[in-house]
């Protein structure tokens, strides 16, 4: 994930994080204009590339240049001066071990908003505000930089991507069963499902009463990451319209993408925390897999809505100046 700034004193101008199954691997930014590793086994790397490190500072102090260009560029094509804008570009794969399967994108967001985006079915790229047509079709017309990019996100990424697995397997390659509990601020707030300490970060949450899925009143929020690695989320319902009786009909249902059994906790009020007392239901699920997953970059403004982000030996190629 590429992040350009304009107007923010104390953040800097471009910052550069590299991110496999939801863990920050790399970091640089243009104070420090080092890249370095954010994992222990990434420091393997440079046992079969010494200078891999120093490599990678190279091309991002390049690709630092152009971003910090392409801003000041997208700020002329909204008629901007002044302000803070954020410029980004998220790119990656993912890759499904089962099936043998990858799959990759590319895309840019300008102030929060999808800018432009690569179709890998398409091969042309799509642009949701007029201001990136121009980007779009010198971009499409780019045949060499089209293909460079298709064969990128879905040869030499997944070449990559197993590749740090392989790296990080003891990491990586684990299950950590969740830890779930039920909170509620008042007794006429929404009744908060949250579950925290899970890995990886594929997994799904959701109400349901009896056997029925519940989708009205319901409240889900995005998968977070926990400071030791792990992941958190929380999905709300408001049964203020509700009878107390029948609050156990109500369950929280937690799954981790590839596992046959979920977790099913019934709703009863004796589980159910305010500010005093914790009770907390446990699973240990066994499971693999490979994929990558967004994470919020914590103090950074991330404004891409799509998914997932890569780090690459590579990605220098596919750094596009919006002019």
């Amino acid at each position: 994930i590429y992040t350009a700034s304009s107007g923010i004193q104390s953040f800097p101008e471009f910052v550069a994080v590299g991110l496999v199954d939801g863990n920050e691997v790399m970091y640089y930014d243009s104070n420090t204009m080092k890249a370095i590793p954010k994992q222990a086994w990434m420091k393997k790397v440079t046992e079969d590339d010494p200078q891999y490190w120093e490599f990678e500072t190279h091309k991002l102090s390049r690709t630092q240049k152009s971003f910090i260009n392409s801003i000041e560029v997208a700020k002329q094509r909204f008629n901007q001066t002044g302000g803070v804008h954020i410029f980004q570009n998220m790119y990656g794969c993912e890759f499904d071990d089962e099936y043998k399967k990858a799959e990759g994108w590319e895309s840019f967001g300008y102030d929060g908003e999808d800018f432009i985006a690569f179709d890998l079915k398409t091969e042309r790229w799509s642009a949701p505000v007029h201001q990136a047509l121009i980007t779009k079709n010198k971009w499409d017309n780019d045949k060499m930089k089209v293909a460079e990019i298709k064969y990128y996100i879905t040869q030499t990424c997944p070449d990559w991507l197993k590749m740090y697995v392989e790296y990080g397997k003891i990491s990586l390659v684990r299950t950590d069963g969740p830890s779930v509990s039920f909170l509620q601020k008042s007794s006429s707030s929404p009744v908060c499902c949250h579950a925290t300490g899970f890995y990886p970060s594929r997994a799904e949450m959701f109400w349901r009463r009896g056997e029925e899925e519940i989708h009205d009143g319901v409240d889900k929020r995005e998968i977070l990451p926990n400071n030791d690695g792990t992941f958190q989320m929380s999905i709300y319902i408001d049964l203020s319209s509700v009878p107390s009786e029948d609050w156990t009909k109500y369950k929280c249902v937690f799954q981790l993408f590839g596992v046959k059994d979920d977790l099913v906790i019934k709703l009863e009020r004796a589980r159910i925390l305010s500010n005093n007392g914790i009770s907390i239901i446990s699973w240990t699920i066994p499971v693999v897999m490979l994929c990558l997953a967004t994470v919020a970059l914590s103090g950074y403004v991330y404004t891409l809505k799509k998914k997932n982000g890569e780090k690459s030996t590579n990605f220098v190629l596919l750094i596009l100046n919006l002019s």
